[in-house]
């Protein structure tokens, strides 16, 4: 079993969404009636990882849950969208790691996360799923578990020749700098790109500017995506960097877009790996545009089926 090649492996976070719907955001001590609740799957690695499998490719996650009702209900979620479960680790030590999200009537949004699970993630987990990494084609890691841990996974790959995905969410401003020079492709938003870099980015001019300043620590390429004004993609061997706009769409719920462009993004590595990089970003865009259409962030979405045949 453990033999499996994958074509993309994901190292990172499971998070379940306790979301509750209400006119408005709850003062301290204060009781008020919501009129939704519902429970969501989340956390940017499980997103990425499932967004990647409805797509049609082999893909493994490698993460952690508890030994809980929520962490069941994920290993079940994994097994439902096609997604490989043997480096799902559980344990009784902490909790599936859960974001309890209240929003309210003008689309506002008050969320708590506790990492949980998540955080036990580890070495030994690693050196469990090497089998799995080490031949797999594509490697995307995040920053929801502990950095080192990511920081490893993304070496491994390296050292066994597969492409890397670095996305840096939720930013932090001491990123170890050996991410970038283990990132084949450096992919992050607009307020990553502003606090990795410590430079404002808030259009295609500024986004070209802090592409520049993170490609210089090393990253084979890098990808900033700018909602609904697409994405800036730039590659270390070249000088210039390529605008990739989206299609005009109307948003819905923008929740979970960018793990659905990463997920679309590992995708088109694995698959198509003669393909231009922004070819690529195109296509994902167009698939994230998707996502927004619809409520939620997994239940959003796409398989396959339901894209136009010219995405792939």
């Amino acid at each position: 079993m453990a033999e499996e090649a994958f074509d993309v492996v994901v190292v990172g976070s499971c998070m379940t969404d306790l979301v509750s719907q209400a006119p408005r955001l709850p003062k301290a001590g204060e009781t008020i009636h919501g009129h939704k609740f519902f429970i969501g799957f989340g956390g940017k690695g499980a997103n990425q990882c499932i967004q990647a499998a409805r797509l049609g490719v082999k893909t493994a996650m490698v993460c952690k849950v508890g030994k809980d009702f929520f962490g069941d209900n994920y290993i079940q979620n994994f097994k439902d969208n096609g997604v490989h479960t043997d480096f799902v680790g559980q344990t009784s030590d902490a909790a599936t790691g859960a974001a309890s999200i209240t929003v309210n009537d003008a689309g506002e949004n008050a969320i708590v996360i506790v990492a949980g699970a998540n955080m036990l993630l580890g070495r030994e987990e690693l050196q469990k799923a090497l089998p799995a990494i080490s031949r797999a084609k594509v490697l995307v890691c995040q920053l929801e578990i502990s950095p080192q841990t990511s920081l490893e996974a993304l070496r491994m790959a390296r050292d066994n020749k597969a492409k890397t995905i670095f996305n840096p969410a939720p930013a932090i401003p001491d990123l170890d700098p050996d991410f970038y020079k283990v990132s084949d492709v450096f992919c992050c938003n607009e307020s990553e790109a502003e606090l990795l870099t410590g430079s404002s980015v808030t259009n295609l001019e500024e986004a070209h500017r802090a592409g520049q300043e993170l490609l210089k620590r090393g990253c084979g390429s890098v990808i900033i995506t700018l909602g609904p004004q697409g994405s800036v993609v730039l590659k270390a061997q070249e000088s210039t960097s390529k605008h990739v706009p989206v299609p005009a769409v109307t948003a819905v719920d923008t929740t979970g877009a960018g793990d659905s462009f990463i997920g679309a993004l590992a995708f088109y590595m694995a698959n198509y790996s003669t393909m231009p990089l922004e070819e690529m970003a195109r296509r994902a865009n167009q698939v994230a545009a998707v996502s927004v259409q619809a409520v939620g962030t997994q239940t959003s979405y796409p398989f396959r089926r339901n894209l136009p045949a010219e995405l792939f």
